[in-house]
Parts: structure tokens; sequence; C-alpha cells
């Protein structure tokens, strides 16, 4: 794999973000070099947190989180991140997704992986707890992500006793997100799971689309050893293994005086208030198949799109030229899916226009304007919570039709959401 060098500077208004980086050719499993290259325009943008313990976001162009993205770009990056993890893992072969920013992504590599590996479980990390009222769903483990402005997850188990048992049997972790700063994140994970059971595994494997933590110090006690370095020595017996779109290292210098930050209430596991209806499985607890529950929500989709559109049948409505397809915190997947399906469903059924679908998501993650950052509009949570939520880069008035997807009932949706006659709400509760 070939590289070249880079740097620059992000000037932000509580500091300066200098990057050094290079960007790498991609390949596919078998070394053959394609023409793409990912380059740090094509991946990310940046933006100030809201957030004491980080002032500065790399916020992504390819995951449909904080910039409404075309499924094909996901559906792609989710592959070239696939197919840079290598072939013959030791098996069995758990992926682990970083809630909440991650869930998509972890869900688009593990079924691009599943094309090489069949068997290959998906485990998604969670911020909302689930009602332990079954073995179903019984907690594995809990885990930090110290930064993140939502440090607690929770990673449940599965009351399939052969999920289980596989599950606890992996040899190989691919842990997802969306970018790595540290790898002190990978090292809470890999500890909490050993902890939990998974003793048996040989290797891991950090699957980022982009990997700030190569040759990352961490602080000055740490005498300037690489974190590389301190992964391996702090996962002993462990293959540890990089895998990204793009790589570097990050210094951050603040401004003079930066003026303080107080951060809105966000970080609870809390279950919330609304319950969550059955969308199947798709990787809050173990799961071989990823898309378990999308023709379900297909179906309500069309249902609710024909009652919307006043039509008597969902095949004689043309669909808008315009759609936003928005998730809702970690219910993300299944939504990413429709998005994917109304794009091909657009292109078939348009003859002379090119139509515009896209795909983002709600967020609890409070991001300042600027930026990467155009717009922001802020409401309470479905869930329930008490929280404020945020979309970012969404003006609803530049789409013919918003579908918004959620997991809650239609009712627990904020009324902002209510009284824009150009959003179609989506509930398995239908």
């Amino acid at each position: 794999m070939s590289s070249q060098q880079h740097s620059t500077t992000i000037s932000l208004p509580r500091g300066t973000l200098s990057l050094t980086y290079q960007t790498n050719c991609v390949t596919s499993n078998n070394d053959l070099e394609k023409n793409s290259r990912y380059q740090l325009e094509d991946l990310l943008g940046f933006a100030q947190r809201i957030n004491p313990k980080r002032a500065f976001l790399f916020v992504s162009k390819v995951l449909g989180r904080h910039i409404p993205v075309a499924p094909t770009t996901m559906r792609q990056a989710f592959t070239d991140l696939a197919n840079s993890v290598p072939s013959n893992l030791p098996e069995p072969i758990l992926v682990v997704g970083m809630a909440e920013t991650a869930v998509g992504l972890s869900a688009g590599v593990h079924q691009a992986l599943q094309t090489r590996y069949p068997n290959a479980l998906l485990l998604n990390s969670t911020r909302h707890a689930q009602h332990a009222d079954s073995d179903e769903n019984a907690l594995l483990t809990t885990f930090s992500e110290d930064h993140s402005h939502a440090s607690q997850h929770l990673i449940y188990k599965s009351n399939d006793n052969a999920i289980q048992a596989q599950l606890l049997a992996s040899k190989t972790l691919i842990m997802v997100d969306d970018e790595a700063s540290t790898g002190n994140t990978c090292i809470n994970v890999v500890t909490a799971l050993r902890n939990s059971g998974l003793s048996k595994l040989e290797q891991v494997h950090l699957t980022t689309l982009v990997d700030w933590s190569l040759n990352q110090t961490q602080t000055a006690t740490d005498a300037d050893e690489p974190v590389s370095d301190q992964v391996s020595a702090r996962l002993p017996n462990i293959d540890f293994q990089r895998h990204h779109l793009l790589s570097g290292t990050w210094q951050w210098t603040d401004t003079p005086n930066p003026r303080a930050i107080i951060m809105p209430s966000v970080d609870t596991t809390d279950a919330g208030s609304q319950p969550l209806a059955d969308t199947g499985n798709w990787g809050r607890f173990p799961t071989l198949d990823s898309t378990d529950g999308f023709a379900d929500y297909l179906l309500k989709f069309q249902k609710a799109f024909t009652q919307f559109s006043g039509q008597l049948q969902f095949e004689q409505k043309q669909l808008p030229e315009r759609i936003l397809v928005l998730g809702s915190n970690e219910f993300v997947w299944l939504p990413f899916l429709l998005a994917e399906w109304l794009e091909k469903e657009t292109q078939i059924q348009s003859s002379s226009t090119v139509p515009t679908v896209k795909f983002s998501a709600l967020t609890r993650s409070p991001i300042a304007l600027g930026g990467a950052i155009s717009t922001m509009m802020s409401f309470n949570d479905n869930y329930g919570l008490g929280m404020t939520n945020f979309v970012y880069n969404v003006e609803p008035k530049e789409w013919d039709l918003i579908v918004l997807c959620i997991e809650t009932a239609s009712k627990s949706v904020d009324d902002m959401w209510q009284d824009l006659d150009n959003v179609l709400v989506v509930s398995p509760m239908l």
C-alpha cells in the first residue's frame, strides 16, 4: 500500500488543530491496488465540540451522521474499509461497533466482511439500557469512552445459547469506529470483553475510517511512547492491527483564555420512558444477520407513505425527487437500508431528472455552529430521556420529503417535526 505525507492547520474558535496525515491507496483483500484514493477533504470536515473534555470534532463526510450523505457513498466507504481487513483471520470473528456514531458503519463493514467470513457476529455497544425482563436483555459488560460527550457504553449478551457460545469463543475482534484518536477506547473495550469471558481472543483489528492514533503520544507521563506500543503493552498476548482509509496524528493548541464550555446533560444509559418497538436485531444484541427486521420496516414505510400521500397503493405513487432519510440516535442501520432502497427506486422511476436521496441522523452529540456545521436544529429526544437532541446541516425546506425513522411510537417525536408538512415519521408501531 503506497502513501503520501501531508500536513494542514485548522483554526477553530477555541484553538488550532494541526494535522499530519497520509493518504493510503485503497486496496482489496488480495492487495491489488485500486485507482481510487481518499483525500482528507473526501473524508472529513472540522467543527467545535460543546465539550470541555475535547474542543474539536472530526466531522465525517461519508458516515451519514452529521452531514447528509448519498447511500452509495456510504456503502462504498463501508466496503472499502471492510476490504482493508485481511483474509485468513482466526475464527470465530466478532465485529463490535461503537455507539452511537459508528453503529451503522459497523453493520456496513460487517455485511461486507460476510462475503469472506459468513459466520462473523455483529455486536454494537449501546447507551440505551434494555429492560432486563428476560435473559435476552442480560448485560454482558460495560466500558468507558473517556473523551466522549456520553462516556458510558453497555454491551449485551445473547439469549441464543449457540450465538452466546460463539461470542465467548471469539478469536478475532474487529472493532469498528469512525475515528481513533488515542487508542484508549480500544483498550477499554478489549479489556472489558476479556474480563467478561472472551478469553480466547488472539487478534484485535482496530478498523476506522480515519486513525489519528498512529505515533500519537498520550501525555507527558507516557514518556513519548507511541500509542501503538502502549496498546500492545496493555493488551498482552494479543496481535494488534489497524486498518483505515486515512491515518495521521493531531496536535491541539488552545487559544489564550478560551471561553468556558458548558455541555448539555447527555451522558446517560437510562432506558427512557418511551418503550422501544421490535425492529428485529441489527446488532444491539449479538447477531449473524444485521438485516433482520428490515423487511417489516420497509412495509411500515410503504404503508406510512401511502397514507401520507393520499394514495390507495404504494406502487401507484411517484416518489419525490429530493428525499432525506433520517435515522434516530442508534437506530440508523435499518433507516440506512431504507435510504439505499429509496435511492434505487427513485433512479428506476426517474426518466429525465436526477433524483437526490441522502441519509443523516438525529444525535445527542452537542456541536457548535461553524466549520463543517452550517445549520443546527435542536428538539426533545424521542426516547423519553428528557435530553436535547440535534440534527445538523439539514434545511427542511430543501427537501421534498424527509423520512424520519424511529424505533419508538410516532407520538414520541417532538412537535417541531410534527409541524413540518414534508416530514413523514416512520415508526414500527403502526
